[in-house]
């Protein structure tokens, strides 16, 4: 029982350390099912959604991080 608790904390403090990724992740995930099932588009968009939206999610979270890391730099 110990292990199981000790791998969910590890999980939690992952979510919790950049909790702005895991919001935009949670968003781009939301507006796919959104548009999939709310606006009754067709699965292959919210796919693209998907396929697209979660690198960008990245791409934003590691230049947000490098710039905050360039600015403890100085």
């Amino acid at each position: 029982m110990s292990l199981l608790r000790e791998v969910l904390a590890e999980l939690l403090g992952m979510v919790a350390a950049d909790a702005h990724l895991s919001a935009a992740a949670l968003t781009v995930v939301g507006a796919s099912a959104a548009v999939i099932d709310l606006a009754g588009a067709a699965p292959w968009l919210g796919g693209g959604l998907l396929a697209l939206g979660c690198p960008a999610v990245l791409v934003a979270s590691v230049w947000r991080g490098a710039r905050r890391a360039l600015r403890a730099a100085r």
